[in-house]
């Protein structure tokens, strides 16, 4: 039986939205009332795409919100000038029952321009993503080999929430974070001990150039200190679409700029839940005295009470206290930190060993 969950959880239409942000889409138009995922429409902007909306009024969900959309499509062909546009629906265009495909076709803008029907109230926020990426593929925004492996990984991510994330807790409440000085006490006391310490990150998306400072203020503090490291990340950027793989070789240029090195690659950074077990072979082959995990650290078998485990989200935090992991901390304002973002940010908790290493 799934669980009830109570808490708020990620939005099916946003899902959407990012995902064909991801494709490199130039304009994303929200079909629904002008405040609908307002939060998340401004920061995409951020990122580079242009985000409108038809901003449907109370007289359209009774006579249709074609005209609204027919409109809108016209002022994005007049002020963008766009190659690519996705028209993302919600929970208003949805009960109304607008042909969203009607209304492009009538506004025949003269450029590619696809519709996600979707709205907020599917099962998970991950099929909002799925519509998205079938659309894109029928639009020929992206193979359709891509849509059906990007598919597969959002069900896996999907089925690891339930099983061991926030979809696995009826409710969590937010977590205020712990102070970071113990973890990175910890960390400074174990390389100065001439340990061996493990960095593993399951990032995802945009988060990786946050995350990834760790591996940086980690391979400082071995210099300093002494000990030895080994650092695993999903950031194979072969894979994936458009943008995430932009996302890996900015990061991965920077890190080799600094003289850090990741020693192991393993899978991209829409592979996280599904490269845990092959990142643990590569992990248990170090034999590490330590571990600290960045990201989604659950998508990591068999964690053990004593690791560091460093995440963006107060109520995973919270999922990772309640399991009386003690040396869990929050990043919690990362994910606005690295909207827009095409370099590595710094991370509270890798700026604090580096406090501490310089005092030592």
């Amino acid at each position: 039986m799934n669980t009830a969950v109570i808490h708020p959880r990620p939005n099916p239409i946003v899902a959407a939205m990012y995902t064909v942000r991801d494709m490199d889409v130039d304009v994303i138009v929200l079909h629904g009332p002008a405040g609908c995922s307002f939060m998340a429409s401004r920061p995409l902007e951020n990122a580079g795409v242009r985000v409108v909306t038809s901003a449907l009024k109370d007289n359209d969900l009774i006579f249709g919100g074609t005209e609204p959309l027919v409109r809108t499509l016209k002022e994005v062909r007049n002020k963008f000038n766009p190659k690519t546009v996705a028209v993302v629906g919600t929970c208003a265009s949805t009960i109304i029952g607008d042909d969203m495909a009607a209304a492009i076709r009538r506004a025949d803008i003269g450029c590619n321009v696809f519709p996600v029907d979707c709205h907020g109230c599917m099962a998970a926020n991950t099929d909002g993503a799925i519509r998205a990426l079938k659309a894109g593929a029928k639009a020929g925004v992206i193979p359709q080999e891509e849509c059906d492996r990007q598919t597969a990984l959002l069900k896996a991510a999907t089925e690891l929430e339930r099983q061991r994330g926030m979809a696995a807790r009826t409710y969590l409440s937010p977590a205020v974070s712990p102070t970071k000085l113990h973890v990175c006490r910890q960390i400074a006391d174990a390389l100065k001990a001439g340990k061996k310490v493990a960095v593993v990150m399951l990032a995802k998306k945009e988060l990786a150039y946050r995350f990834a400072d760790m591996f940086v203020a980690v391979d400082e503090a071995r210099r300093k200190l002494g000990g030895k490291t080994f650092f695993v990340a999903n950031m194979d950027g072969s894979v994936g679409l458009p943008r995430i793989r932009r996302y890996c070789s900015n990061i991965m240029a920077e890190l080799d700029a600094d003289g850090v090195s990741i020693d192991r690659l393993v899978g991209g950074l829409d592979e996280y839940a599904v490269v845990g077990e092959r990142m643990k072979a590569e992990v248990d082959a170090f034999a590490p005295d330590m571990t600290i995990f960045l990201g989604i650290c659950h998508a990591y078998p068999d964690l053990k009470k004593e690791d560091i485990l460093i995440t963006d989200q107060p109520r995973e935090l919270a999922n990772y206290l309640n399991q009386n992991f003690l040396s869990a901390v929050g990043e919690v304002s990362s994910h606005n930190m690295v909207m827009g973002a095409t370099g590595i940010v710094h991370l509270e908790t890798a700026d604090t060993l580096r406090e501490i290493v310089r005092e030592m």
